[in-house]
């Protein structure tokens, strides 16, 4: 197995929102705003090399909105998609499965391109994975949280038939319900953020590789009332994430940031202040 960072580029949400009841007195060390109070966040994916199988966790905000809807969220870097499967000799088409931790627009917006008036899948030879819980809850979204949930990114993956479901688990939220992948990749289902997110837990060179999504969106996010406000349950995000995190202690896992601008993975320490981050890591150097 061969684990590849895949930088889609970054892009600016509120830091109120991103962080929560935290005072930005506090969250403004961490992450400082600009004059506008937005914060800079990455859009971290991973791809893994298994055998036969390319497989790519996640695929960033994509192209195909308009003018108006990028101008939200101020994209910025030199990264894409491409380029960073490029860096690593690989293309697109080479992906054999699409896996996305959830269906909100940063996380799945590359799944869907436009060719001319039409929406296809930018993976044509993928197979695209979420589960059925999630699924229902994005194309039948709540009030609160239907503007994350953009139709053009994911009814298209379905009509194409593209796609298929990961077996849900009995055991959900703080319990942190898993089931297998394949090979040396687990499933980890959270329900704080959304229903039924998945987090791939990879073994790895002898290690245990967390990719967190947005149950911690980044290192700032570690002390446990840290919670976005974009989360629908936040008691039950504090409740995983307490959970999460003592295991992660007690197994030496590596947590991968989708989001964290500045720091790729880390494994943890146990503090006074509770359990923060120990060494910032590198896949290249594992």
């Amino acid at each position: 197995m061969q684990l590849f960072t895949i930088n889609t580029g970054n892009f600016k949400l509120d830091g109120g929102a991103m962080f929560g009841v935290v005072p930005k007195s506090i969250w403004n060390k961490l992450n400082p705003a600009d004059a506008n109070n937005l914060c800079t966040w990455s859009m971290r994916c991973l791809l893994i090399q298994e055998g036969n199988r390319l497989i790519l966790v996640d695929n960033g905000i994509g192209d195909k909105q308009d003018e108006k809807f990028f101008k939200h969220y101020y994209l910025h870097g030199d990264d894409t998609l491409d380029k960073s499967l490029q860096k690593h000799g690989f293309h697109r088409n080479d992906i054999t499965d699409v896996f996305l931790t959830h269906l909100h627009f940063d996380h799945c917006g590359g799944s869907i391109v436009r060719e001319g008036d039409k929406l296809v899948p930018a993976f044509k030879n993928a197979t695209y994975w979420s589960n059925e819980k999630h699924w229902q809850w994005a194309v039948h979204p709540n009030d609160r949280e239907k503007a994350s949930f953009l139709k053009e990114n994911i009814l298209p993956i379905q009509e194409s038939g593209q796609l298929k479901f990961v077996d849900t688990p009995t055991t959900n939220g703080p319990q942190l319900g898993s089931t297998p992948f394949m090979e040396n990749i687990d499933i980890r289902f959270v329900s704080g953020h959304t229903e039924s997110m998945m987090l791939p837990q990879i073994r790895y060179k002898g290690q245990t590789v967390v990719y967190m999504a947005d149950l911690l969106p980044s290192t700032g996010h570690l002390p446990l009332p840290y919670v976005m406000a974009y989360d629908m349950f936040p008691l039950t995000t504090l409740n995983e994430k307490k959970s999460f995190l003592h295991e992660a202690i007690d197994n030496n896992y590596i947590l991968y940031f989708e989001h964290d601008a500045q720091y790729e993975c880390c494994n943890l320490q146990l503090t006074e202040r509770g359990i923060r981050m120990k060494e910032a890591i590198e896949l290249k150097d594992m």
